[in-house]
């Protein structure tokens, strides 16, 4: 899988920004705030419909414009597509594949898998857990289009359902129908519960030999999976919940409160690890994303780095960069230095000054 270019017009600081990229490693660089991150932000929308700063729309159109667009050129599996993302302040989004618009930005999701590693990834695990269910959600959204519709209509009869819960002192009648709330509820629900955990395990399956060669061979890493409820129990458990779910006008139990650990040597490092331990571990979790795609899709991911390498130390820049062999990356950072430091192989490089390519080697 290959971004060959990408067009933006009116997207944050880019008035116009016409770019092309190698298949290989592509390094924009320049001082902060000149717009490194925004190309990231570009790419990662084009993917996924979303920003991941959790950017509002209106928040990624250039001051005193009313609209912005993102043309991105990939080539995935010998076969080309075309992204097309048009940003407005007062309506909607508009998505369109190879010329044909979309109805539901959920369609994107599987044409361009992408990783994306920033210094915030780095605290995942010792963050809370709604970032470590958001890792799982985007991850599995990439993969797999039956999660995707799980989770859509998961969110949706939740939100639905908790909205009911907020009304019935007003309208207790409407009890009635929770019943069909509940069933819907634990229908989608299972579905998630079962789909994350056989993901957890086939991540444990990969993980595991990665971190222990980032680790000196010294540590072992484990990923636990701990849903809410289990899918055996989740319809009892929300019949169980009722009372305490109408007192307080919320869903108490369900996969929106599942979290995964990560253990090394039977320690729990959310809570107990070391800053280096949590470091290496949030690594080794961005390496086995590439693997694990690359063996449910049968091709590479494209792997975004955004300014991660003056966060690690030299051992874990060196087992990061080692492992972008065959894998196309685009990579923002302040300078060169690290790169050079390391000898890596560099093939080509955009400085990025003001919202605009200062120069191109």
């Amino acid at each position: 899988m290959l971004i060959e270019s990408l067009e933006l017009k009116n997207f944050r600081n880019y008035q116009n920004l016409n770019i092309d990229f190698d298949k290989k490693t592509n390094i924009l660089y320049g001082d902060n705030a000149q717009g490194k991150t925004n190309i990231l932000e570009a790419i990662y929308l084009s993917g996924t419909a979303k920003s991941h700063k959790g950017s509002k729309d209106r928040e990624m159109i250039r001051f005193h414009e009313e609209e912005a667009h993102i043309k991105l050129m990939i080539k995935k599996l010998e076969l080309s597509y075309r992204i097309d993302i048009h940003l407005k302040k007062q309506k909607p989004k508009g998505i369109a594949i190879n010329g044909i618009p979309i109805k539901k930005a959920s369609e994107l999701f599987g044409i361009v898998n992408l990783v994306f590693f920033s210094p915030e990834d780095l605290n995942l695990i010792k963050n809370g857990p709604s970032e470590r269910r958001r890792f799982l959600d985007m991850e599995l959204c990439q993969l797999d289009k039956i999660y995707i519709h799980h989770l859509v209509n998961y969110n949706k009869i939740l939100m639905q359902r908790n909205q009911l819960l907020k009304n019935l002192e007003l309208r207790p009648e409407f009890i009635e129908t929770l019943d069909i709330w509940d069933m819907q509820l634990v229908q989608y629900g299972k579905k998630l519960i079962e789909q994350r955990k056989h993901f957890v395990k086939e991540l444990n399956e990969i993980i595991y030999e990665i971190h222990k060669k980032l680790s000196g061979n010294r540590e072992e890493l484990y990923i636990d999976y701990e849903p809410d409820v289990s899918s055996e129990e989740f319809a009892a458990a929300v019949n169980k919940a009722r009372n305490r779910d109408i007192r307080f006008h919320t869903t108490n139990v369900g996969p929106h409160r599942d979290d995964i650990s990560f253990f090394i040597d039977k320690v729990d490092i959310r809570k107990f690890g070391s800053q280096g331990q949590q470091r290496t571990s949030a690594l080794s979790l961005k390496l086995a994303e590439i693997e694990i795609v690359k063996r449910m899709i049968g091709d590479m991911p494209i792997l975004l780095l955004d300014d991660v390498l003056s966060e690690l130390d030299s051992h874990r820049q060196n087992q990061l960069l080692n492992s972008l062999d065959q894998i196309q990356t685009i990579i923002t950072c302040t300078g060169l230095e690290e790169f050079i430091a390391n000898r890596f192989e560099i093939n080509r490089t955009y400085h990025i000054i003001n919202g605009a390519i200062g120069g191109k080697t």
